[in-house]
């Protein structure tokens, strides 16, 4: 169909749901929802077979208002507070899914190079870790307790001062997406060179397991979050480098919004990675096999299905409601 065709054949319903938005004239939210998902259909195909037109950029914004005010006409048995984690992240998720799987992709690519260069560089995890560090991880092997370093200082201490640092890296790597996305890359890149490394390292001095079941209690959690904060960094660089129908502030405006969404999302398992590893990484080495892997599966299973699975649960109950990205 030639564009023009398709304007005119749609030009009185747009028009005639525009004023209904503007002037919140429906006879129910579901009615509403009906026309919207209409609209989405029609800058689907707008944006399949007229990419340049300028009906595009109509569409997005009538789309964009409708949907705020499905939102706030929606009935919801939550609060605010419940429906930002029990819909609005997830929603985000399954629509910025590319994101994520884009960094968990770079996440095992970076930690494989930290494996390889330790492999095969006997010097390379002292140049990454420091010889304090390596000598005092070394003494603790020797000891019968490669992972000592993890008992030191208070419980509380430990607590505030890991919780704190993790956000703090965190927010780094997002903020890094306002480079385009390459100050998020080197943050990932310099902590997946050492955890490679690392790994690498206790696997080396034949001591892997005693290190696995004792640093991922905490770390499941830990380096998943980060590589979803990777993920907000992402998108935010892309929101620059790729605006779309938007202009670049506009496009920036929408990347940085649902950026920080996805940010915030990730704290409250950054502080309870931060919890376990103050109080319950510490005594690992006394732990029956049974419990420590039991909380790294359950750590693991719990953010994984929050990002990786549950998303499309709620996708599928809300379908029609995702507005179209701004890249």
């Amino acid at each position: 169909m030639r564009e023009v065709a398709f304007i005119k054949q749609n030009k009185e319903k747009w028009l005639e749901f525009e004023r209904a938005i503007f002037d919140n004239d429906f006879e129910s939210s579901d009615a509403l929802a009906s026309q919207y998902i209409q609209i989405i259909d029609d800058l689907a195909y707008a944006q399949t077979f007229y990419p340049k037109s300028k009906v595009i950029v109509y569409l997005n914004q009538l789309s964009a208002k409708a949907f705020q005010i499905i939102y706030k006409t929606k009935r919801e048995d939550t609060n605010r507070f419940v429906l930002f984690w029990k819909t609005e992240v997830p929603l985000l998720a399954y629509q910025y899914r590319k994101f994520i799987y884009t960094a968990f992709t770079v996440f095992a690519l970076f930690t494989s190079i930290g494996v390889i260069s330790a492999m095969n560089d006997g010097e390379f995890v002292r140049s990454i870790l420091g010889d304090a560090y390596v000598n005092m991880t070394l003494e603790n092997i020797e000891k019968g307790d490669p992972v000592a370093v993890y008992k030191s200082g208070s419980n509380w201490g430990s607590f505030i001062g890991i919780t704190f640092n993790n956000l703090r890296v965190g927010l780094y790597s997002f903020m890094g997406g306002v480079f385009g996305g390459t100050g998020t890359i080197w943050v990932l890149f310099k902590n997946c060179i050492m955890l490679g490394s690392f790994q690498y390292f206790f696997y080396e001095k034949g001591v892997l397991w005693e290190s696995v079941r004792g640093i991922w209690i905490h770390g499941s959690m830990e380096i998943f979050a980060i590589v979803i904060e990777a993920a907000a960094g992402l998108i935010l660089g892309a929101s620059i480098l790729f605006p779309a129908t938007y202009s670049r502030l506009e496009s920036f405006k929408r990347g940085v919004k649902v950026g920080v969404k996805i940010l915030i999302s990730t704290f409250p398992f950054t502080i309870a990675a931060g919890f376990l590893e103050g109080f319950v990484t510490r005594y690992s080495n006394s732990m029956p096999n049974w419990l420590s892997v039991g909380i790294i599966i359950m750590t693991l299973g719990l953010i994984s299905y929050y990002y990786l699975i549950y998303p499309f649960r709620v996708q599928k109950k809300t379908e029609g409601t995702l507005i179209s990205k701004p890249f």
